[in-house]
């Protein structure tokens, strides 16, 4: 048996069921909506986040995996109170999200200053991990960092380097988002690789923003977990396409090196509400189920392998931890 902690507390790995491995509550921008003029509607996004994700949870998923840390307005009461409204178990994460410069909290303190001083991102995130996040008693249960189009600048390294220290202090498994228009997938397999992390224990984030199936068997063969997760997000990439590259790579073999989600959201504020609709009208939660999963069938993957995706990959993930 392996623990994973959610928000409402320890589960079973063997529980967790059919898993989204990349589901955002909330995204925010922290200081806008504390400062904006019309306000926060507190009760009114809580009571709507509830009836997503009962909806999510009535069509067949048990758990989703929540990435949402600093750089993406996480605040785990909001969604302590969300969860105790709906039976589905929500996974909740540490790290920093950035492609460019640490944030100025950081900026000024540890090894930025002192090149032989330890970092106090890597002290937080093992806190997050160890005693819980924020005073919330809520643990981490995996790590997040990020690398986009910029590439490796000194702040997303220092941030990749010291979610690498923490994972090998914890052993929780790490989350990257990444950009493989770029392929900085790669970079991720030389900083982390340097760092002496494990390559299985790491998702390599929006690897389904690609159509290039060789470049996704490389890094999958290296022992990344693919995430084929950003379904509905059709101005990156079509939908065929993104289908067509899940299927391409089940034909190879490959059903055991990825897992689906949708990086959708009850609400992010990076979007106008009211136009989030018409130009992205299958971002939701239940698009997988309702769209994706019949093409894929139809395209020739079998529903073995569509467990394997969404059941067993996710589980193995949180299976496969212990410090070293």
């Amino acid at each position: 048996m392996t623990i994973v902690e959610t928000v409402r507390g320890q589960v079973d790995s063997a529980d967790l069921g059919t898993t989204l491995m990349h589901e955002h509550v909330f995204v925010l921008t922290a200081d806008v909506q504390l400062n904006q003029w019309d306000g926060w509607d507190e009760e009114g996004r809580v009571a709507e986040a509830v009836k997503k994700l009962t909806e999510l949870k009535n069509i067949g998923v048990d758990t989703i995996v929540d990435p949402t840390v600093i750089g993406l307005g996480r605040y785990l009461p909001r969604i302590q109170r969300i969860n105790e409204q709906v039976d589905i178990n929500i996974v909740p994460a540490t790290g920093i999200y950035t492609y460019n410069d640490v944030p100025f909290y950081f900026y000024y303190r540890g090894p930025a200053l002192d090149p032989s001083a330890p970092d106090p991102m890597v002290d937080l995130f093992v806190k997050d991990v160890t005693e819980g996040i924020a005073g919330t008693g809520v643990k981490a249960a995996f790590l997040k960092c990020a690398i986009d189009h910029q590439g490796l600048t000194p702040g997303v390294e220092r941030v990749m380097r010291a979610v690498a220290g923490a994972h090998r202090q914890t052993g929780v498994p790490i989350t990257v988002h990444t950009h493989p228009g770029s392929q900085q997938g790669l970079v991720v397999r030389r900083v982390l690789g340097e760092e002496g992390v494990d390559l299985t224990r790491v998702v390599l984030g929006h690897s389904g923003d690609s159509t290039d199936a060789d470049h996704l068997a490389e890094l999958a063969d290296a022992g990344f977990i693919l995430g084929m997760d950003r379904f509905g997000i059709d101005l990156i990439l079509d939908f065929e396409s993104r289908v067509g590259i899940v299927a391409e790579l089940c034909r190879r073999g490959y059903a055991g090196s990825m897992v689906l989600s949708q990086d959708a959201s009850c609400y992010i504020d990076w979007l106008d509400p009211a136009m989030l609709p018409l130009a992205l009208p299958r971002w939701t939660y239940t698009h997988i189920h309702t769209d994706v999963l019949p093409a894929l069938r139809a395209a020739g993957v079998s529903d073995a392998d569509i467990d394997t995706m969404l059941v067993a990959n996710p589980r193995r993930y949180f299976e496969n931890v212990g410090a070293y």
